[in-house]
């Protein structure tokens, strides 16, 4: 949006396309309306602006501009509040001698969009909770061919390809708001399309989400969903193999059993200092086991190759690779200092939904600082086109 277009919605009514806030007090007010405008319901296809800095009645609020406030901001992005991720810009701007930020929003291709679980919509000037209704029509806006794969149709399965009972159990209750739950009596097949996993009906066929996270055999349809782990007494390949498992099942499934695994197989010394102190040392710490695992399933190109996440845990380090290469915004310069992208963006949030994702993008410094407390060294990092591979080596 250029400049001239931002001044034109500055000096008009606040509308459909058009929020002001004298600062950013209750942010949780402006990530709702970011969620309106993403959703874009009155399928305008036109970005909505929320302008940080002036008043309801049009006139400036004199608010100090400053850079930890447009990063405050701009966070909100990726902060895991608003999902899937929401296509924004945050910038400075000086509107006939009033200093402000605005925050455009594009449409979201993939509505509707929830903040914590429940849905806003823009009904002229105010900000309302969409109903059972509304969310239809939101769901129906999508466009399958420009949404990212995790979000694609799979004509081949049917709703019996799904685990109802995991849907309705496991999961349902995570991702919406307890609230929306109990006023909207939604049916079955909506609650499904609701959260994408599957299409809009009359004729709903499951998504790709839908199948990884409560599919009844995700590897039928998607042939590297599951994870190989191999445990093996040396330090190759051709060494001999103590332990194999494959993990497969529902999303569910394979995040739960891998902890396991993991859990399992760290050794724990003991070192007696004294007759009363006992400290135990892992050789590895398992939160920075889990980060890097969750981070290889979340990240890796489920449409691309069928080869499997592999763990592979040699006598004197461990091997996490992923196929898929770097993707979107991330590069080789960049990666691991804090930029982020998601080519499964949906599989993110139910990974968040589910509690295995706390904030985005923490993963690997929650990993890096673990390792250090432990002993270990830090992680190493091979970045190839068609795959990433973390090793991590034993604490000495």
């Amino acid at each position: 949006m250029d400049d001239q277009a931002l001044e034109q919605l500055f000096r008009d009514l606040e509308s459909d396309r058009v929020e002001r806030k004298a600062s950013d007090a209750d942010r949780n007010k402006i990530r709702q309306a970011v969620c309106a405008f993403a959703n874009d319901l009155p399928n305008y296809r036109q970005p909505g602006v929320i302008f940080i800095g002036v008043n309801d009645d049009g006139s400036c609020a004199s608010l100090s501009i400053t850079d930890d406030l447009l990063l405050r901001l701009a966070e909100m992005r990726s902060d895991g509040n608003i999902l899937p991720f929401p296509v924004l810009t945050v910038g400075k701007k000086t509107i006939d001698g009033c200093d402000v930020v605005a925050v455009v929003v594009e449409p979201s291709d993939a509505p509707p969009v929830r903040f914590n679980g429940r849905v806003w919509i823009r009904v002229g000037p105010r900000r309302a909770s969409a109903t059972a209704e509304e969310e239809r029509r939101l769901s129906e806006k999508r466009r399958a061919g420009d949404l990212p794969f995790d979000l694609r149709p799979m004509p081949s399965a049917t709703i019996r390809d799904l685990n109802l009972n995991v849907f309705q159990q496991s999961y349902l209750s995570f991702v919406l708001a307890p609230e929306v739950l109990e006023e909207n009596q939604r049916s079955l097949s909506q609650q499904l399309a609701s959260v994408r996993f599957t299409t809009p009906e009359p004729e709903a066929c499951p998504t790709v989400l839908g199948l990884l996270v409560v599919g009844n055999d995700p590897t039928q349809f998607i042939p590297g969903s599951y994870v190989q782990f191999l445990r093996i007494d040396g330090t190759e390949l051709g060494d001999p193999i103590k332990d194999q498992k494959e993990i497969r099942g529902t999303m569910i499934d394979i995040l739960r059993m891998l902890d396991d695994v993991l859990h399992i197989n760290i050794s724990v010394a003991s070192d007696i200092t004294s007759a009363s102190l006992e400290i135990q040392q892992p050789d590895y710490p398992i939160e920075a086991l889990r980060q890097l695992a969750r981070n290889a399933i979340l990240h890796r190109a489920y449409d691309v190759t069928n080869a499997p996440v592999k763990v592979y845990w040699f006598s004197d380090r461990i091997e996490i690779q992923n196929p898929g290469g770097l993707f979107g915004q991330v590069t080789r310069d960049n990666f691991g200092k804090g930029a982020t992208d998601y080519r499964n963006p949906h599989l993110a949030g139910v990974m968040k939904d589910l509690g295995y994702v706390q904030r985005f993008g923490y993963g690997i410094p929650t990993a890096k600082r673990a390792l250090v407390k432990n002993g270990n060294p830090p992680p190493e990092f091979l970045l190839d086109d068609a795959y990433i591979t973390v090793i991590v080596r034993r604490a000495t």
